[in-house]
């Protein structure tokens, strides 16, 4: 019986660890589509008048730290949107903005 090359190895590896991966983002895909649906159902409900997004998040399974993720992710850009917007801003509102963050601390 003929051994698998070490190239033939490797290319089983290889196809092993991206069959994981499709795996992974087929998963990841199936939770967007659950939650997408989940949102679009509660906002083409005609008896809700006002849009509750701690509903939302409390009501559908693993949207809170979905949510909690993306933000914390999201973090370092808003950071430096702020940064970029800071040399537009009068005197008075950056001591304003100085204030709030002394308060804070």
């Amino acid at each position: 019986m003929p051994r698998k090359t070490a190239h033939s190895k490797e290319t089983e590896q290889e196809t092993d660890e991206l069959s994981v991966i499709k795996n992974k983002y087929e998963e990841e895909i199936q939770k967007l589509n659950q939650w997408l649906a989940a949102v679009l159902n509660y906002l083409s409900d005609d008896e809700i008048e006002e849009i509750d997004i701690e509903y939302l998040l409390n009501n559908t399974e693993g949207l809170r730290e979905w949510w909690d993720q993306y933000r914390e992710k999201n973090r370092k850009k808003i950071e430096d949107e702020i940064k970029k917007s800071l040399g537009e801003l009068s005197l008075e509102e950056l001591e304003n903005i100085r204030e709030k963050i002394k308060e804070k601390g």
